[in-house]
């Protein structure tokens, strides 16, 4: 399991990540254009290098780590936000 601080990239910073989904993050940040590198048996290595990168890292981790039933709680909050607006 993840700890926070793997959670919350910084820029400029390169992020190791040694989860059993790490070939699937590793697929999801090479269709983003995000810098990274995975071999056989080595942690998924992250290269963040501004902020819109820190984010959508944190997006794949965060739906990967999170559990169903919290991120469609998410989602919910954030529909609910947004009928407001109207």
């Amino acid at each position: 399991m993840m700890n926070q601080s793997e959670l919350e990239p910084q820029i400029g910073e390169i992020v190791e990540i040694s989860s059993p989904d790490r070939w699937q993050v590793y697929q999801r940040l090479q269709e983003l254009g995000i810098p990274c590198c995975c071999a056989i048996d080595q942690p998924l290595r992250v290269q963040v290098n501004n902020a819109t990168a820190a984010v959508q890292l944190q997006s794949v981790l965060r739906q990967l780590t999170t559990p169903r039933v919290e991120l469609a709680s998410w989602l919910d909050g954030c529909w609910q936000l947004s009928c407001k607006k109207f």
